[in-house]
């Protein structure tokens, strides 16, 4: 294979993707809710009312749930004159809008914003290598400009250079960092007998000892810890250094992938609105929920052809009496893809395929390029009859809160680019109604239980803007970027599996109202990050459905271009 480096073409410029990230964050968090928008002559107004800014940017397409697809600069006006803004300075004026909105200052946004556009600078200025004959990683790797609706969504801790070694926008490989450790100082639980074996398979150990790997980074910024140089100089640890097998990152960074299994690792840094370790009671969690889920995971596959769950079966860590180290160096292992893909089926990141620019082979443009609207529509309702059933069951026929957002679903794909399976990954943001699971959750510790459970509403929320507000609003997007006349038609297919699935349940009322066109939860990604809360502790809003068939018939009748934001 050839060693030049791919070319991107079809993509916006870092600024513009950095400016009109920023500007869906203030449409559906800020102006939107307040009905500070409009839609007029191909483009959007936005008022920011508290700090005096009118803003104006370009449409590509309007979108019907006001996921629009921008285009060039924004603008703002001033005595009547439209002036240019750089990225900076419109981060500059979120910035005044939110500390006079909140009454809270944060000192780091502006920091966190120009580090998320160092990243996206640094993948699309640096040369990538070609992509390697692994459609999936490919995918995995394919995203240089992350969550469309997150105002940082490259930020990460250090610099962009030292992250080219770990990123997955730059394709890296690189071997892990392993320890041998006492097996008296292994705290570690497993669903079956062989789930170490991920672990183990890795290198050779001393008798005695367990193998600990360790992602590089984190080894760096851990090595110097008091206790575990007290461990080393005891012989409790041996570090053994980097070797085995390369492993790459997947769109999380954390999770590492060899080919057979999925290594999800701590990070001690803020990628979007959380450090990235694995706590206590998520290592201990995802082995208690592989363990609830079995059964459910088993009747949803047996429901619903096509769909399963990736178990993440075993968790190994230090046990040093340092939670500090217990947590950073805790490990989780997850199936890899061939546990539960079938032969002759290519399996996709779904955010890959649903990217808004065309920067992997994955793309939806390139599975149905040479197709037409019909095949599109085709397309579509095989995906729909695919990824909508089986969550609304989970919910519904066993009180299990499945996060299917784009990062968290792996699509697979015949040769045709068809839909054939979808497997649904990451347990540490599955959770369980107490309703459904009391027993199980009276088994385990409160530390482990606590975390592993929302509220209906709480978890109905959840499901709502996972599966429609992040996913399939992202993935109809894509379709109507091909083909803008469908997008009523598409959001119609959505309305009609609704309301089959709400028959299939018998009506309830959440699901009906869903039906009915009842505003939707989204994820307030800007105001939280803003706040500096966790994921867990993010704020929803409410944004307008388009599934109300008023609005559908309407749209049917009026240009792409031209519908109310």
């Amino acid at each position: 294979m050839s060693s030049a480096p791919t070319a991107l073409t079809g993509v916006a410029s870092a600024d513009h993707v950095v400016a009109h990230t920023l500007l869906n964050c203030l449409l559906r968090e800020v102006a939107g809710p307040e009905h500070r928008t409009a839609v007029s002559d191909g483009h959007l107004l936005l008022r920011l009312p508290r700090c005096g800014v009118l803003l104006r940017a370009g449409l590509r397409r309007a979108s019907l749930i006001g996921a629009h697809r921008f285009t060039g600069p924004v603008s703002a006006q001033y005595d009547g004159v439209w002036t240019e803004l750089t990225w900076q300075g419109l981060a500059e004026c979120v910035h005044r809008e939110l500390e006079l909105r909140t009454g809270v200052r944060n000192d780091e946004f502006l920091g966190q914003v120009a580090a998320s556009h160092a990243g996206i600078s640094a993948s699309l200025g640096t040369p990538r290598p070609p992509a390697a004959d692994d459609a999936y990683m490919d995918s995995e790797q394919s995203l240089l400009f992350g969550h469309r609706f997150h105002p940082t969504p490259k930020a990460r801790g250090g610099s962009a250079a030292d992250w080219a070694r770990y990123a997955p926008e730059s394709r890296a490989r690189f071997p892990l960092h392993h320890l041998a450790v006492r097996r008296a100082r292994v705290r570690e639980e497993a669903v079956t007998e062989g789930a170490l074996a991920a672990l183990d398979r890795q290198r050779a150990v001393p008798d005695g000892y367990r193998l600990l790997p360790v992602h590089p980074w984190q080894y760096s910024m851990l090595r110097a810890h008091p206790a575990l140089r007290a461990a080393v100089a005891r012989r409790d640890v041996l570090d053994l250094g980097t070797g085995g097998a390369d492993f790459e990152p997947t769109a999380s960074v954390r999770t590492l992938y060899d080919g057979r299994d999925f290594l999800k690792f701590s990070l001690n840094i803020r990628i979007t609105n959380c450090l990235r370790k694995n706590a206590e009671y998520e290592l201990a969690g995802a082995v208690a929920l592989t363990r609830v889920l079995e059964p459910v995971a088993a009747d949803l596959a047996a429901r619903f052809p096509g769909v399963d769950l990736l178990r993440e079966p075993a968790y190994r860590t230090l046990d040093l009496g340092s939670r500090e180290l217990a947590e950073g160096f805790g490990v989780i292992v997850r199936e890899g893809l061939a546990a539960r893909l079938a032969p002759g089926v290519t399996g996709l990141l779904a955010a890959a395929v649903a990217d808004e620019y065309p920067t992997g082979g994955a793309h939806l443009g390139r599975l149905l390029a040479g197709t037409g609207p019909t095949e599109a529509l085709a397309w579509w309702d095989a995906y729909l009859a695919l990824l909508v059933p089986p969550v609304l069951a989970a919910y519904f026929d066993h009180g299990v809160v499945l996060e299917p957002h784009l990062q968290n679903v792996v699509l697979g794909v015949g040769a045709d680019g068809t839909p054939r399976q979808v497997l649904f990954r990451d347990l540490e943001g599955t959770k369980l109604l107490p309703a459904h699971h009391a027993a199980a959750l009276a088994a385990l510790p409160g530390d482990v239980a606590g975390p592993l459970t929302y509220e209906p509403g709480h978890g109905w929320d959840r499901v709502v803007y996972c599966l429609l507000v992040n996913h399939l609003a992202e993935m109809l997007a894509a379709l109507a970027d091909r083909h803008p006349h469908l997008e009523p038609d598409l959001w119609c297919a959505v309305r009609r599996t609704l309301a089959a699935r709400a028959a299939a349940h018998g009506s309830p009322p959440p699901l009906l109202a869903l039906v009915a066109g009842a505003p939707l939860p989204a994820k307030a990604n800007l105001l939280t990050r803003w706040a500096r809360r966790a994921d867990r502790d993010a704020a929803y809003v409410r944004i307008s459905s388009p599934l109300t068939s008023d609005l559908l018939c309407e749209a049917a009748r009026t240009e792409p271009w031209s519908t109310a934001s």
